[in-house]
């Protein structure tokens, strides 16, 4: 299954907008946006310039990127811009740098005032900024036409497998409360939250074919139910990372540790019931392979000679196992994200 590009691009907006990116356009086929500090950590590898961002404590500067979603269309749009070359009307000057590129600016000349100096030739010198570069090495480049990078974000490339990443890495864990509107504004009567331990598993039934599936369980903490399709079922509320005025939450029964017992017992009890026919097929695939294999180099042991025949039992050895690897049946279960939803238990949603 793969994504679309309006899918893509919806994802991509969706963790810019999380992110407090600020877009600066926007368009069907691309957007460009100015990164949070945030979102350059995760997108732009740049540990030296992060590093010394924190050692002297000066405002970052992030990167300004165009994340191109439709690349015919964008290319349709953008007909006589070089790729990667500078932009058509981008031209800033590096905050807090000032001077001509080039100009040494170490020191004002004699006669000269610490706000503006005079260069050689009697040309006026512009007035020198608190420059961190400047006051460091003695000359800064202080204008330049800004190039902003342009990565192609479609299904399968590098740039959205990073947006993947940085997505998994910060949204493995979450607590959220429903948000309670009451339906009079004076109301005191406190609502109770019942919680839910959700975790989205990945099931993959694998041998020299795969087929992946995503499992949505969800435990209610008090009483023991398990609910599948956990997310659909809470698809329709609004959530909170704060506990709403006039909410109490309803003490847990199960401790996290037995709950998530109960789910992978579920999940495995679910598992045991399906057709795995696939399985057995693959054990015949594999069986015919080892023998196909082991024909082969038994007749090579038998005619090779004495100083090859190490290098042939390790291949024979090494061939073997990938075999068993690409061949074996297996069932492999991993848990994608979970987290703890406080949900309002006078009124569960309907599903």
């Amino acid at each position: 299954m793969t994504m679309t590009a309006d899918q893509i691009r919806s994802f991509v907006l969706r963790y810019l907008e999380a992110e407090q990116c600020d877009i600066m356009e926007k368009h069907p086929a691309y957007v460009t946006v100015k990164l949070s500090p945030s979102a350059d950590k995760d997108l732009n590898h740049r540990p030296y310039y992060w590093s010394f961002v924190e050692r002297t404590g000066v405002t970052p500067e992030t990167m300004t990127c165009t994340f191109v979603f439709d690349p015919e269309a964008y290319r349709e749009l953008q007909p006589h811009g070089p790729p990667g070359g500078p932009q058509p009307g981008v031209s800033t000057a590096a905050p807090g740098l000032a001077g001509t590129a080039g100009t040494p600016i170490a020191g004002p000349p004699a006669g000269a005032t610490a706000q503006t100096g005079t260069a050689p030739g009697g040309a006026p010198q512009p007035p020198q900024g608190d420059s961190i570069l400047g006051r460091y090495f003695g000359f800064v480049p202080t204008s330049f036409t800004a190039r902003i990078p342009r990565d192609e974000v479609t299904y399968g490339s590098r740039r959205l497998e990073q947006l993947f990443a940085a997505v998994r890495s910060k949204g493995k864990y979450v607590r959220l409360f429903e948000q309670h509107v009451s339906e009079q504004p004076r109301r005191t009567a406190t609502v109770p939250y019942d919680t839910w331990l959700a975790v989205n598993y990945k099931v993959e039934l694998a041998c020299d074919m795969k087929r992946s599936e995503i499992h949505s369980l969800g435990i209610q903490l008090q009483t023991g139910v398990i609910r599948e399709r956990f997310m659909d079922w809470i698809a329709p509320l609004a959530f909170t990372p704060q506990l709403p005025a006039h909410v109490y939450i309803t003490p847990d029964r199960i401790a996290l540790s037995r709950a998530v017992l109960y789910l992978e017992e579920h999940l495995e009890s679910k598992l045991a019931k399906y057709d795995h026919r696939w399985a057995k097929e693959a054990q015949l695939r594999l069986a015919d392979e080892q023998a196909r294999i082991r024909d082969y180099y038994e007749a090579l042991l038998k005619t090779a000679e004495p100083d090859q025949r190490a290098d042939v039992e390790a291949q024979y050895a090494g061939r073997s196992r990938e075999i068993e690897w690409q061949y074996r049946p297996r069932i492999r279960i991993s848990a994608i994200n979970c987290g703890l939803f406080h949900v309002s238990s006078a009124k569960p949603p309907a599903y």
